[in-house]
């Protein structure tokens, strides 16, 4: 490449078309110099840049269309002459060109390379024999679901990143999956012992086998050559139909090594601090790149800080010469935050302490799976950590362990839950880098704010780019862009959406004491435009909290989103669930027989649920009344598993049939559910009853939770055990039955009263001003005079309780929308499919021959006789 000024176009060559080939081509075609080159990508794969982070989404049910980087129009609009399934075999750095496996000849001014990485599959005997596979493309994707429908159990080799995501992957398609690691710990490079612990367990908890300190010997297969099991090295053998090699990548730069590039020790192609080879008219970056730094990245940050820096090269070489070329890449954070099987797990900076002096400051909780550990410098700084089942803080402590600046508070309150003693908001400095994907900064964006005009997170990304790539700095971009505009005296919207600047507990206020029962009348009175996906469903919630009739009653029916609307869980498929109600877990055996029989005939998936009850999937539309009409004839009515409502009242057995058990835990719960029942929340709500202090039930990870002492009843409130787990706090202690519901009776109608859209019990009592003893004064002392409304809330809500189900079966009205197709009452939707399995149904998968159910379908009331074809 020269320094030169050519009357020529000239000639880019880019070598790949993964995430940060796609990367490079935004960053250069956003420089001046890029109008004076002709740019050809030649690409291996069948299809354009992808999003290979969330590659797992393929087995959700996303298609690789939904994970395109390359925007519609994008290669068109800038010249780029992209081509697909073609990949280059060779280069000629003497001629300047490049030969693809086509055969096509390509010449170059400039050549980059961007081939990323290949995974790295152990030696071992068997290793490419049918049924193995890697993980690594949308075609692996492809492959390992369609031998998964026939395996029975998969074993993936490797217990990285991309291991577990892999186990996840076998594990949402029915396969009993075992995770072989050749380390002592799971995810050894960014965990520590502490952290490796608490993932296997959290793990383990969900049924994958982990088999850490062996590694896989030999793939075992059977008389026709296919996989029937894998030998470790410990010398156990396990058996499975599957095997997924995950063991981690190598640098893809053979085309570097035939044409005599550099290339490091342990792979990578050599390049300077401006991402330049031995050779100036090549460049190199990404995971085939081994920088400056002798490491090769292989994380998408890094690799498109790369990709940023050879453009701003070629570009600067193109005009000011080498002498002028700006700031390079000497190195990335390596930062990762990502959730693997429903496990929240992140690691920052120096998770392992290896700086001298280092010091480690520790939170581990084992029962509700959270480990917290920062590494502390001798000067106070944070230097790193790791964090497993609560990363919350991971937007905030990752810019301060970058920073390397000595911390304003103390390490131990940063590591502390909520409600012990942890520490408030943290001051970031300016030169924090808040989105490492793209390297920006919190000063540039307070500067994006303040000085571009951006008013709000959408104007910021788009400005800098924060928060376009992984998407684990949104949360602190949010609170920084808010901060900003509040300190310049914008008045920030606090409002409930663009159609009402009312919040969703202002909202309730003015529906409660104006007695407006349609979202029509509080839109014409207290807001404006049409309404719109939030605001509608909420004031739903509202006017269904009130008690203002059946949700699916004139226009109420049209606010409900995807599951209120039929009274149903929307499964992926287009099916839905049923899930009678079944009050503290306890049921006979009649009605037992009953759900079973009511499965069998409609051939539905059956399954436990964690709140002690069962649960009905494939229904259709149509076959929704016939099923409810039998379970409610049955005496069953629904259980709200579709609605923001109570959901379960979880129970152990208590002192009826426990040796331990000092209360009847399973009576109280019973009491509890059908007192709440139907009870419409901003969220959803669950309880549970333990009969003693052994906490059989989990009470003390629910909205609300009672255990039993000798002396009555404790009650706990804001716990959560999802996808944020928090231990709930004690509110009340050895308190009689009496006392104990109108407490909870309170409790909840002051949540419903005063919670933000979608709001937790646990966020909204962490958010409470005054916190706990705040709710404590409300409920226990009435320190805000309005009990008495908070108990006739309640009183109204229990007195005029129905049954939706058996509501809905009684009126012809609500019943017309139950039908797959308005015009053919009782056709199945075909598109609604299913495949056998372990003896029952799932959803057919793309690409499967999947059948429809056939079943009695009711067609306009629950009066008409139902026949069976």
């Amino acid at each position: 490449m020269t320094t030169s000024t050519h009357d020529r176009i000239r000639d880019l060559v880019l070598v790949g078309h993964g995430m940060v080939g796609q990367r490079f081509l935004e960053a250069w075609t956003e420089q001046p110099a890029a109008r004076g080159w002709r740019v050809t990508v030649l690409a291996e794969e069948p299809r354009p840049a992808y999003d290979r982070v969330h590659l797992s989404s393929l087995f959700d049910g996303s298609t690789p269309e939904d994970l395109s980087l390359c925007p519609d129009g994008f290669v068109a609009e800038r010249g780029v002459d992209l081509r697909l399934g073609d990949p280059v075999t060779a280069i000629d750095r003497t001629a300047r060109t490049v030969t693809t496996r086509s055969g096509a000849t390509v010449r170059y001014d400039a050549l980059v390379l961007a081939t990323g990485s290949v995974p790295f599959v152990p030696p071992v005997p068997g290793k490419d024999a049918p049924g193995c596979h890697v993980y690594r493309t949308v075609e692996d994707v492809a492959a390992i679901r369609e031998d998964a429908a026939t395996a029975g159990t998969g074993v993936v080799v490797g217990g990285g990143l991309l291991g577990l995501e892999a186990a996840g992957a076998l594990r949402a398609g029915g396969l009993a999956t075992h995770v072989v690691e050749f380390a002592p710990r799971l995810m050894a490079v960014q965990v520590d012992d502490g952290g490796g612990a608490v993932l296997r367990r959290k793990i383990e908890d969900l049924g994958v086998t982990v088999h850490t300190g062996a590694g896989a010997s030999a793939v075992l297969t059977g008389p026709d050559g296919r996989v029937r099991g894998l030998a470790l090295s410990d010398g156990r053998e396990l058996a499975a139909g599957l095997v997924v090699f995950s063991a981690g990548v190598r640098a893809r730069d053979q085309l570097a090594r035939d044409c005599g590039l550099p290339v490091g020790e342990r792979g990578g192609v050599v390049v300077d601090a401006h991402c330049r080879t031995a050779d100036p008219a090549v460049l190199a970056v990404g995971e085939c790149a081994q920088a400056v730094d002798g490491r090769v990245y292989g994380l998408v940050a890094p690799g498109y800080q790369m990709a940023e820096t050879a453009a701003r090269t070629l570009a600067e070489l193109d005009g000011e010469g080498a002498g002028r070329l700006g700031e390079g890449f000497t190195g990335a954070d390596t930062s990762t935050k990502l959730k693997l099987l429903g496990v929240d797990v992140a690691s920052f900076g120096d998770p392992h302490g290896s700086a001298e002096g280092a010091l480690d400051v520790l939170y581990s909780d084992s029962r509700s799976g959270v480990y917290r550990k920062l590494v502390i410098g001798a000067d106070g700084a944070l230097l790193g950590g790791v964090l497993v089942g609560d990363t919350d803080a991971y937007g905030t402590l990752r810019p301060l362990a970058v920073a390397g600046k000595p911390l304003t508070v103390a390490p131990e309150q940063l590591v502390l839950p909520a409600g012990f003693g942890a520490a408030g908001p943290v001051a970031l400095p300016d030169d924090a880098v808040l989105c490492s994907c793209h390297n920006v900064t919190q000063g540039a964006v307070r500067a994006a704010v303040r000085e571009q005009g951006c008013d709000g997170v959408a104007a910021v990304k788009k400005c800098t780019r924060a928060g376009t790539g992984c998407g684990s700095c949104l949360k602190q971009l949010g609170t920084v862009v808010t901060e900003e505009l509040e300190a310049a005296g914008v008045s920030t919207a606090k409002g409930l959406c663009e159609h009402f600047a009312h919040t969703r507990a202002e909202l309730y206020e003015i529906a409660r004491v104006t007695g407006a029962t349609t979202f029509s009348e509080l839109r014409d009175r207290h807001g404006s435009g049409e309404g719109c996906e939030v605001c509608k469903p909420t004031v739903a919630s509202i006017l269904a909290s009130l008690g203002n009739g059946h949700i699916l009653d004139g226009e109420q029916g049209a606010l409900q989103d995807s599951n209120d609307h039929f009274l149903a869980n929307l499964q992926r498929n287009g099916s839905y669930s049923v899930v009678p109600r079944v009050p503290g877990g306890e049921i006979t055996p009649e009605g037992l027989i009953v759900i079973g029989e009511i499965a069998r005939d409609f051939g539905l998936y059956t399954k436990i649920t964690g709140g002690q009850r069962i649960d009905l999937f494939g229904a259709t539309v149509d076959q929704l009344p016939v099923i409810w009409s039998r379970l409610v004839d049955a005496g069953f009515e629904s259980g709200h598993a579709y609605g923001k409502a109570l959901r379960t009242v979880k129970s152990c057995v208590g002192e009826t049939w426990c040796r331990y058990g000092v209360q009847d835990s399973t009576a109280l719960a019973i009491e509890l559910e059908l007192r709440y029942r139907g009870l419409r929340s901003p969220h959803k709500l669950k309880s549970a009853v333990s009969g003693c202090a052994r906490e059989c039930a989990e009470a003390q990870s629910k909205d609300f939770g009672v255990i039993a002492t000798s002396a009555g009843w404790n009650l706990y409130v804001g716990g959560n055990g999802g996808m944020t787990p928090r231990h709930a706090d004690l509110l009340a202690a050895d308190l009689d039955r009496e006392t104990l519901i109108r407490t909870i009776d309170r409790y909840l109608m002051f949540y419903i009263r005063t919670a933000d859209r979608l709001e937790r019990t646990s966020v909204w009592l962490e958010r409470l001003e005054g916190g706990l003893d705040h709710l404590r004064a409300v409920v226990l002392d009435d320190s805000l005079g309005i009990a008495a409304e908070l108990d006739d809330l309640m009183a109204r809500h229990v007195g005029a309780y129905q049954d939706e189900w058996a509501q809905t079966l009684a009126d012809p009205d609500r019943m017309r929308r139950f039908s797959s197709f308005v015009n053919a009452p009782g056709t199945p939707d075909p598109a609604v499919t299913f495949v056998p399995e372990r003896g029952q149904i799932r959803p057919a998968r793309p690409g499967e021959a999947g059948q429809t159910l056939t079943a009695p379908v009711l067609i306009a009331g629950a009066r008409l006789e139902v026949v069976t074809p």
